[in-house]
């Protein structure tokens, strides 16, 4: 690693996020510009159909360290995220969602979680994975019971222990996330389960920390997106068993 990288990546995926992202890359700016630490901030457009861009271009000059990645095509968030995990210089490699629903002051939990070894630290809004985590604001009941079926499925066929593989909140050591990343082929809202199962294939050590997550009614998730997530369960699933993935 580079001495003149940062210490910190902060990916942000986004796609129609005109009206969220200025809110969202001030509050990293005022929590970023008050470490000791070098930080980027890479903000992947996803081929937004909005004034995103017009917006992120406008802030700029506001943002420290700010990289753009304008893709003109919609490819999903996982490609997004993979993107920008590539893409990064950071010691640590953070990504987080436009909506801010898991504030980057979480991540004051999880630097001491790296400094004890661990490869990856993520964020559970389930109280199974560790005491103290939450939906503050929560989702719509019928969304909170999908994920609870959803999950069931998952733990049993990609990713067992973890009781909350969706949280938008994660973060690697480089040679993880280019180890994990590299190897990564879901586009779309299943990508997070094929980033922990994949961890847990390599023999990663992961903690994890308790979010205080505030659920954003705006989110651009569909009902019919949980059918996909679950497709994409299945799809990890016999990418592991056929050896797909390099250990």
């Amino acid at each position: 690693m580079s001495t003149n990288s940062a210490y910190l990546s902060v990916i942000v995926p986004a796609y129609n996020e005109a009206e969220r992202l200025p809110s969202t890359l001030s509050r990293l700016q005022q929590y970023l510009s008050n470490k000791s630490y070098r930080f980027e901030v890479i903000v992947v457009l996803d081929g937004p159909s909005d004034a995103s861009a017009v917006v992120l271009r406008s802030m700029a000059n506001e943002i420290s360290h700010l990289k753009i990645i304008d893709r003109s095509h919609n490819r999903g968030k996982g490609f997004s995220v993979t993107e920008g995990m590539l893409a990064a210089r950071g010691q640590i490699r953070l990504f987080t969602d436009a909506d801010n629903s898991t504030d980057i002051a979480h991540f004051d939990q999880m630097r001491p979680l790296f400094d004890q070894g661990c490869d990856v630290v993520i964020a559970s809004r389930n109280a199974a994975d560790v005491a103290g985590a939450a939906q503050v604001v929560s989702q719509a009941w019928h969304k909170r019971a999908i994920g609870k079926v959803g999950n069931r499925i998952v733990q049993l066929a990609a990713v067992p222990g973890i009781w909350d593989t969706q949280c938008g909140f994660k973060a690697f050591r480089a040679e993880a996330a280019e180890k994990i990343f590299s190897q990564t082929t879901i586009d779309r809202w299943g990508f997070d389960i094929e980033v922990l199962a994949l961890a847990q294939r390599l023999n990663y050590k992961i903690g994890i920390i308790p979010a205080r997550w505030l659920n954003d009614d705006r989110s651009h998730v569909k009902m019919s997106d949980y059918l996909h997530v679950l497709g994409d369960t299945f799809t990890v699933r016999r990418n592991l068993l056929a050896g797909k993935y390099k250990v």
